[in-house]
């Protein structure tokens, strides 16, 4: 239903955020969406995450989203590191691609 359309909404928002961080656009994809449903805080928590994860401790965790259960802090967490792995691979692909025909 709704709910399912505004939690897949908000998916792809963090998805397509973290690969914004790495310079990674998409043509087809409305960014007012991510600044809709992405709250500043979390911005700036996916943010840390994706670029600074030696920083993240439990007492970062739990201050992030206090109203939000901890499996689903937890889905959060790997839908960042996922969508940074992504990334970094998309980057290993072109430097491979570019290594072969130059």
């Amino acid at each position: 239903g709704h709910r399912g359309c505004e939690h897949a909404a908000f998916k792809r928002a963090i998805w397509n955020y973290v690969h914004c961080i790495f310079g990674i656009r998409y043509d087809d994809y409305d960014y007012a969406e991510v600044n809709h449903l992405l709250e500043r805080l979390l911005k700036l928590y996916i943010k840390t995450v994706t670029c600074f994860p030696e920083k993240m401790n439990p007492e970062t965790f739990e201050r992030f989203w206090k109203q939000f259960k901890h499996s689903e802090k937890v889905h959060v967490n790997l839908l960042i590191l996922e969508a940074r792995l992504q990334a970094e691979l998309l980057y290993a692909l072109r430097a491979i691609t570019h290594h072969m025909v130059s």
